[in-house]
């Protein structure tokens, strides 16, 4: 049966989203100079205000305030105007240590024996829909975010854009569950106030972000889902009127608030726990990290066209509780769902320890995932440089997005015999 979905994505500038990348960037910087540091950090942005809490236990010092201010520079709030700045606004921390009794539950003699950070279930999701092996319609939402953000930053074409921004895509699906065509696109993206007569300014709006906006997000697409798009495209530009109050003066933001767009934009399933702030030996990130890789993998190799793998944990066991796997009715073998789990759970060792290992997690690598989704980018090697008056200054190549490489190919291949 023929059906609509919608998925959403908001810019690095969205709220929520400052919050999540400063979490990440101080998980960050503890990282860097002692990689067995527990972390997890929350942070609140409002009305010139940016408040952290949270439990870190670590045998390094950072500068928290610094990091924060570095972070939302860097988004591009550094105008009086904008009601929230790098450079003026309050910075209040109140992290604290980390109890000593969700500690003795993680940490062991050895390392190989870690128990999960927490209990809880988490998902990983990949389709063949996409060429990373993402929803779609999430997928076009984080491109069109991500080239809307170039076009502010470059500053030529488009000189109006503040750092705010959502994007929401509806695909028309057919009755084989497949893409036919883009339905829906609403763009609300915050500007400066550049014409007196709202209308005009509206009008013009719309017309930058149609005519010079997509036609960028369409280059960056392949042939089939350039396909998709026609001249039937509904669009809603903006649609509540202007947008010049935005960021954190028009709305307060807060860590872990924008789950959906970090995962599947509302595909698959979602267990609940955020991601930013969090190292990995809690399980909210690294086991959601260990499930993705596992079905990008598995949907890579033909096991199917789309899968779903949960897998759950009990505080302080080194073992999960189950893995279960779900595909959709799309499996290419003649195999029942729980006989793929039990494979799955023979290729992929998700006991928390060797996620960490075999991920590389305990790497500073975290920033680069807080905005624009944390799964389906592309896996990258960086050279990352932190600085602490504490410290010094350290360099080191890290890898980014482990999770998303296709590294299991022939292992899964192997026990599937494909």
């Amino acid at each position: 049966m023929a059906y609509l979905f919608t998925s959403e994505s908001v810019s690095e500038g969205h709220p929520d989203k400052i919050a999540d990348q400063i979490s990440d960037a101080l998980l960050d910087n503890f990282l860097a100079f002692d990689p067995e540091s527990k972390v997890a950090c929350e942070t609140l942005v409002t009305t010139g205000q940016v408040i952290l809490a949270g439990e870190v236990k670590s045998h390094t010092y950072v500068d928290l305030q610094q990091i924060a201010r570095e972070v939302i520079n860097n988004i591009g709030y550094t105008k009086g105007a904008y009601q929230f700045s790098g450079d003026s606004c309050g910075v209040i921390s109140l992290i604290h240590e980390q109890s000593k009794e969700i500690n003795q539950g993680v940490d062991r003699g050895s390392k190989e024996e870690q128990g999960a950070g927490d209990q809880g279930m988490m998902f990983g999701y990949a389709t063949d829909e996409s060429e990373n092996y993402m929803p779609l319609a999430l997928d076009i939402s984080h491109l069109i975010l991500q080239e809307l953000s170039l076009l502010r930053n470059e500053n030529e074409q488009i000189q109006y854009l503040r750092p705010d921004a959502k994007a929401q895509v509806t695909i028309a699906y057919g009755d084989n569950n497949t893409p036919q065509r883009i339905d829906t696109i609403v763009i609300s993206t915050q500007h400066d106030e550049f014409m007196q007569d709202d209308s005009e300014m509206l009008a013009k709006i719309k017309k930058d972000l149609i005519e010079i906006l997509m036609p960028r997000v369409l280059k960056r697409l392949p042939e089939n889902a350039q396909r998709l798009f026609d001249t039937d495209i509904t669009y809603h530009i903006n649609p509540t009127g202007k947008f010049v109050i935005g960021g954190p003066h028009g709305d307060t933001g807060l860590t872990g608030r924008k789950i959906i767009v970090d995962t599947y934009g509302g595909k698959g399933a979602h267990g609940g726990g955020a991601f930013s702030g969090k190292d990995p030996s809690k399980v909210d990130r690294s086991a959601a990290y260990a499930a993705r890789h596992a079905a990008k993998n598995l949907v890579a190799a033909g096991v199917a066209k789309e899968i779903l793998v949960q897998v759950s944990y009990a505080i302080g066991v080194v073992e999960p509780t189950s893995i279960y796997v779900n595909t959709y009715g799309t499996s290419k073998l003649g195999l029942t769902d729980g006989q793929i789990a039990e494979k799955v759970a023979g290729i992929f060792d998700m006991r928390p320890f060797a996620i960490e290992s075999r991920l590389q997690l305990r790497n500073p690598i975290y920033l680069e995932t807080a905005a624009y989704g944390h799964m389906g980018r592309v896996p990258r090697k960086v050279t990352k440089v932190f600085e602490s008056p504490y410290n010094g200054k350290l360099s080191k190549e890290v890898e980014l997005f482990t999770w998303e490489k296709l590294d299991s190919l022939e292992e899964v291949k192997t026990a599937f015999g494909l």
